[in-house]
């Protein structure tokens, strides 16, 4: 039986599946968050509709003005920057606390990068692509957060990333002391490795260092370190000393002949000729070969729900 898993609280637009509010009146379904709906759980928005604007309604566009980019409605004339960022502010204050989001892309409020900027409001080409006015706000408020659109979730490598951040995060937050801190840590002690490892010798001093500090104050700092620690994906060489540091718990159970084909795999995965999942199989089923709990528990082999590993995705 694989291990429990907390819920992760996203905030989703809810274009993606939950209601028909696109400006054209559409519903998209999404892969991704729908197979996300039993594993989390989902706070969605819409902004648009949230200032008042209908269902159907007039597009509204991203224009580049003296003042910076502004929400604009061509066919009405009207502004609606202010109150986008009226509602975004107040909304993101009153969010209870979220372990990230999943936001529509090339919209002019939740793109996180892609929504095109307008030369002004009738058009007059594009002149760039940004964030939407809502994302723009909720990099403010949560600037460590995962965040994500579904365009880039269809990305396996992408995915995998921002599932490990976010259950991740919502099994640190589950931790109620110290003794649980530190367990959580040397679980994930292998994964962070291969993440980032200064960062992780970083968040390790910390707990050594933490007798007698407020658990509050221990934690926040300790989740600051884990989202900076995480914020990219791993690269190949920190994962492959990630595999070699767990390599070296079997050195002396192995046979030449084991040893040789393990090195030969880490350096077909180093060199992109092989899948992550080849030497991490190998690995895992020493751990379970040689009875090395420590590592049968490490995150490194399932950082989020296995159901979620086998998504699939056009």
């Amino acid at each position: 039986m694989g291990p429990s898993w907390p819920k992760p609280r996203l905030v989703v637009s809810a274009c993606l599946g939950f209601a028909a509010v696109r400006y054209s009146g559409e519903l998209i379904p999404d892969k991704v968050v729908a197979a996300l709906r039993e594993h989390v759980d989902f706070l969605p928005v819409c902004p648009e509709v949230e200032i008042g604007l209908g269902v159907p309604r007039p597009v509204v566009r991203l224009v580049r003005g003296e003042g910076g980019v502004r929400m604009v409605q061509p066919q009405t004339g009207e502004d609606l920057t202010q109150a986008m960022e009226a509602f975004s502010r107040g909304f993101l204050a009153g969010l209870p606390p979220v372990e990230g989001f999943i936001l529509k892309n090339r919209s002019p409020s939740c793109a996180l990068k892609d929504a095109r900027v307008y030369a002004h409001a009738q058009g007059g080409g594009t002149v760039g692509r940004g964030p939407g006015l809502f994302t723009q706000a909720v990099e403010r408020a949560f600037p460590l957060l995962p965040k994500e659109d579904e365009g880039r979730l269809t990305s396996a490598r992408v995915r995998a990333h921002f599932f490990t951040r976010i259950f991740g995060l919502a099994r640190l937050r589950q931790v109620e002391d110290l003794p649980g801190l530190q367990a959580f840590h040397a679980r994930y002690k292998l994964l962070l490795m291969a993440y980032h490892q200064s960062e992780a010798r970083a968040l390790g001093r910390l707990l050594a260092e933490s007798r007698g500090r407020p658990l509050e104050e221990v934690r926040r700092a300790y989740e600051e370190g884990f989202l900076r620690a995480t914020r990219l994906p791993f690269r190949l060489g920190a994962m492959a000393d990630a595999f070699l540091h767990a390599f070296g718990y079997f050195k002396k159970g192995l046979s030449p002949r084991e040893k040789a084909h393990f090195l030969e795999l880490l350096s077909a995965f180093r060199e992109e000729r092989l899948p992550l999942e080849a030497p991490l199989a190998l690995l895992q089923s020493w751990a379970l070969r040689f009875g090395e709990g420590y590592l049968e528990a490490q995150a490194l082999f399932a950082p989020y729900p296995r159901a979620l590993m086998d998504l699939k995705t056009s």
